[in-house]
Parts: C-alpha cells; sequence; structure tokens
C-alpha cells in the first residue's frame, strides 16, 4: 500500500476512493479500521469512520488507530478526509484530528484544502465557496448537526487547533507546485489553507505536497496523487446488481430535498417523520413489508426543511433525535437487506454511516462514477450494491441514476 486515506464519514470515504481508483491506484474502501491485512495489490487503502460529530477526543482516538493500521500496511502518505464543505463546530473535529495526525506523524506543515470544483466547492483568498455563493449563505448554515456559519477556512481552523494557521493564495497555486512549497515553508507548525478553482490547482497542490506525510482536504486533494506514485487513470469494471431496491433519504440539504420531491413523483415514497421516530410509533416489518410490494423501487425519507429539523431538535434535543433517526435506518438497512434487497440508494453522510453499519459491511470494491463525488459500491464477499451520496452532490435526478448504474446500466 502506497497510499492511506482516514475519512471522518462513508460517503466521504467513496467520495475519495472514486478519486483514487479513477486515477489508476488499485483502491479499497473500509468500514473501521480493518482487523486483517490489506488484501494483495491494493495499492490505495480508504478507513471509513463516523467521527464528524463525536466527541473530539474520540475521534482522535479512532483517526490514529486508523494511522496506524495504514502505516503498517505501507502507506507513505495519510489523507486525513473532510468534507468539502469543512462541516464541523468551533469544537473540532477537522483541527484536533489533523493536529494528532501531524503529531503522531512528524509532520510540522499541513496542506489543508476541502475545494471540489466539479462539485462547486472552490477555495480563494481562504474563503470557501459553494458554487457562486459564499459557505455561510449556501444553505449550509441551517446544517442541524454542523452550521457553517463562517466562509474564512482559516478564521474556522485557528478556533480548532493550537498550530499556525498559514494561507497559499490562488496567485502562487497558479505559479506552479515549487511556488507552493515555498510559500508554505514555516519555521514553525502549520496548517496551511491553500486556494484553489480549477482541476489544475488541485493536481499542482498534489505535486507540492509529494513529500508531505499528511494532508487534509476533500477528494479533489486526491487529484494528483496517484501520478506521484506512477499511476495513470483508468476506468473499473462494473457488472451491476440486479433485484429489488429501496432508497433511504436522511438529508435535509437543499440537494437532496429537490432530489427526494423529483423521485416522489414518479415512485412510491414514505415519509420518517421525526415525531412518528421519536415516539415509536413506526413499525419496521410493516414498512419493509410494504416496500417489497412495490413494483418501483421505494422511497422511505426523513428529509425535511430546515425550520421543521429545528423545531423537532429543539422538542426532542439536537442529539437525541439525530442518534434516533440513525438507529431508524440502520435497522430497515438491515431488515431490508435480510428481506433481499439488493440494491440500496442513501442520501446523507450519517444516514451512510447509519446504514453501512446495520448492513455489518466490513469491505467495500469501488465501482463507476454515479455523480461528482459519488460512485457505485459493491459490499465485498454480498450480492449487495450501494450508493452513498453526500447530502448536496448530485444532480435532480440522481436516485433515478444511481438505481440505474447499480443494475448495470450505463
Amino acid at each position: 500500500m502506497k497510499l492511506g486515506v482516514i475519512a471522518d464519514d462513508f460517503t466521504g470515504a467513496s467520495d475519495i476512493a472514486l478519486m483514487l481508483s479513477e486515477g489508476g491506484m488499485p483502491s479499497a474502501q473500509y468500514v473501521g479500521v480493518p482487523g486483517i491485512p490489506a488484501a494483495p495489490g491494493i495499492e490505495a487503502g480508504v478507513i471509513g469512520l463516523k467521527t464528524r460529530t463525536i466527541p473530539a477526543k474520540d475521534a482522535v482516538t479512532q483517526a490514529l488507530a486508523a494511522c496506524d493500521w495504514l502505516m503498517s500496511q505501507g502507506a507513505e502518505q495519510i489523507v486525513f478526509k473532510v468534507c468539502s464543505t469543512f462541516d464541523s463546530t468551533d469544537a473540532g473535529n477537522i483541527g484536533p484530528v489533523a493536529e494528532a495526525l501531524a503529531e503522531w506523524l512528524k509532520e510540522t506543515i499541513v496542506f489543508v484544502c476541502p475545494a471540489f470544483p466539479e462539485n462547486g466547492r472552490t477555495v480563494y483568498q481562504g474563503h470557501l465557496f459553494v458554487k457562486d455563493k459564499l459557505l455561510s449563505e449556501s444553505g449550509m448554515q441551517h446544517h442541524p448537526l454542523t452550521p457553517m456559519s463562517d466562509p474564512d477556512i482559516r478564521r474556522v481552523l485557528a478556533r480548532q487547533t493550537g498550530w499556525d494557521v498559514g494561507h497559499v493564495s490562488a496567485g502562487e497555486v497558479w505559479a506552479g507546485p515549487e511556488a507552493i512549497h515555498r510559500s508554505a515553508e514555516t519555521s514553525g507548525k502549520a496548517m496551511v489553507v491553500v486556494d484553489a478553482i480549477r482541476n489544475d490547482d488541485l493536481v499542482a497542490i498534489g505535486q507540492a505536497a509529494k513529500s508531505r506525510k499528511l494532508l487534509v482536504g476533500g477528494s479533489g486533494i486526491a487529484l494528483g496523487l496517484p501520478a506521484n506514485f506512477g499511476f495513470a487513470e483508468q476506468l473499473s469494471p462494473w457488472s451491476g446488481v440486479t433485484g429489488k431496491a429501496v432508497v433511504l433519504s436522511g438529508s435535509c440539504s437543499t440537494a437532496t430535498r429537490q432530489q427526494v420531491e423529483a423521485y416522489k413523483s414518479a415512485a412510491p415514497a414514505r415519509e420518517l417523520a421525526a415525531d412518528d421516530i421519536m415516539g415509536d410509533r413506526l413499525s419496521l416489518q410493516e414498512i419493509v413489508e410494504w416496500a417489497l410490494k412495490q413494483d418501483q423501487p421505494p422511497l422511505l425519507y426523513s428529509s425535511a426543511d430546515p425550520q421543521v429539523v429545528a423545531v423537532a431538535q429543539e422538542r426532542y434535543g439536537r442529539e437525541a433525535s439525530a442518534a434516533a433517526i440513525e438507529t431508524v435506518f440502520a435497522d430497515l438497512a438491515a431488515a431490508l437487506s435480510k428481506a433481499g434487497v439488493q440494491r440500496i440508494v442513501v442520501a446523507g453522510g450519517e444516514t451512510s454511516g447509519a446504514v453501512v453499519s446495520g448492513l455489518g459491511a466490513d469491505t467495500l470494491e469501488i465501482g463507476p462514477k454515479i455523480a461528482a463525488g459519488v460512485p457505485a459500491l459493491k459490499v465485498t464477499g454480498r450480492p449487495l450494491a450501494l450508493a452513498l451520496k453526500s447530502g448536496n452532490f448530485g444532480g435532480p435526478n440522481f436516485f433515478q441514476d444511481a438505481l440505474a448504474i447499480l443494475e448495470g446500466c450505463t
């Protein structure tokens, strides 16, 4: 293994695994820290954790365990993969985990870049944009768990780490890898936010980071890494999985709510309301039986308008309501799979983590791209195909597209 990735959620893990696989690196995605060695021939190991919103101390412990396993497999460089909208709070977990990993790896300069231009995420003058809007005006300011009200990644990071926070401007990035390297040099320990508005910028950042032991960023930061290890672009073979299918949506992002509305107009759908979940008024068996009776893959969703979510959080508590919803999706995924469902499309990072845990999946094989940042996946050793989508990813017809590709349609 040449490259190790630690992702703070499962959608992020599949996102960057797709990027590395398309870059020609034989890749595998692991659900948590594996208890066995990597399979022969795997050059990029991606460990998906569920640490984005847990206490920072626990996130650090899990990340260091993942780092130890990756290094034991031969990894020469570690990437801490975070969301392209830098989802976090002032308590972390990006800064604390990045700092702990850097100290563990004895690295003193850490490039930080969440940019992913293909999905409209760019960093300019240290500020994160989602398409043509600042992060704080993109809808992410209403995120139920990690509301992002400050678009300046330097300020966000400075509130999370004791290290200095530096900056490499777009002009210095455009001057090439050597200029990036020179601009980032410092006499002390620093997290260095690097501007990127084009894919070429990310390639240059990857080249500049060739000698660095640790990088922090979104999946875009992986664009320039396979070439550093002598790999070139290639397509992954994919045969697809047929059989019963279902769509599970827990994200409340603007993009996902649009996708839910589009899919509801063409297929059966059922809302799993927070009041019903918290009141224990849902019958798992009845929902599964209903889903299996449908002629088209049904949609089961808890996605709701931010105002509705805010009311539920005020009534039941943010953490309690989130945990209860995730438990329902985990139990549903397990029951649906046991009942014969072989294709599951999931929207939302936290929901994806719950579903993968419920399915008891250990290793995921990387298939073709469904949308920017979203690959088709297969659970190793089982006839089960998955699509794990971050909330804001994909176009209006993402659910339909994902179901078709998981089945093997081009």
